[in-house]
């Protein structure tokens, strides 16, 4: 056999199996660590944003996080029922919240009673649209104590997302737990360049600088895609199957 025909061969048994497969949409809720940002908040980067880029054509990822946003004030808003008018069987919901409603002085702010209700609410609305729910915990924040050791800022509500995915059964990513690490092994001053963190001048949209330890550049959200990806093929490997591989961009 050719070699051509070889390869026409392969690519379409390639397209063959992509047409085979269901499409899906992955849904992702949460706050501004995950969100799509705007140009006048780059180089800021929610994870969501290349973890869109990692899947093949049959899936769809529909980011729906916002900036400043908690399990209240996404459902209050009317931002949770948009996504559960759109959403079919088959789909993922990703649900990742913590950062506002952990605040007490912020107007989205939850207590922990409030934050598990609304957390089971995600779950139980999603499954009842026979959709998947994941579960996930807060994305670490950059914040190191004198000897060097990375500060836990979000145990209390962490430890109610693990508490609220082993009760109900639902697939889960300790994302705290996994960037936790990440942040300790990069140490104090390597992590910092997973940050938005700017010298004045360094980009027109931050003439002063800015020095943020909570969001993420390009780079640093690319990080946090990929160890969420890593989970997914350990917990879910038919959904594992459609996360390609990009190219590596010199």
């Amino acid at each position: 056999m050719r070699k051509g025909s070889l390869l026409y061969g392969l690519f379409a048994l390639m397209v063959f199996n992509l047409s085979e497969k269901k499409k899906i949409k992955l849904w992702l809720i949460g706050d501004s660590t995950l969100a799509i940002k705007e140009k006048k908040a780059w180089p800021e980067t929610g994870w969501g944003m290349p973890f869109a880029n990692f899947w093949d054509s049959t899936v769809t990822v529909g980011n729906r996080a916002r900036n400043g946003r908690s399990t209240k004030s996404f459902i209050s808003e009317g931002l949770w029922k948009s996504v559960t008018d759109e959403l079919a069987e088959g789909d993922y919901v990703f649900i990742q919240f913590g950062h506002n409603d952990e605040v007490p002085t912020k107007k989205t702010a939850t207590t922990p009673e409030e934050f598990k209700t609304n957390l089971i609410k995600y779950i139980t609305e999603t499954s009842n649209k026979k959709a998947i729910p994941v579960l996930l915990t807060s994305v670490a924040r950059r914040k190191f104590d004198a000897a060097g050791i990375l500060e836990s800022t979000h145990e209390a509500y962490s430890t109610i997302t693990r508490a609220v995915a082993k009760e109900t059964n639902v697939l889960f990513i300790d994302v705290d737990k996994k960037s936790q690490v990440l942040l300790q092994q990069m140490g104090v001053e390597s992590s910092s360049y997973l940050f938005n963190h700017l010298k004045p001048g360094e980009h027109p949209n931050y003439p002063d600088g800015v020095e943020d330890n909570t969001h993420f550049n390009e780079y640093g959200a690319r990080r946090i895609a990929e160890l969420v990806l890593a989970e997914i093929k350990t917990l879910k490997p038919e959904l594992a199957e459609r996360i390609i591989v990009l190219p590596v961009k010199k």
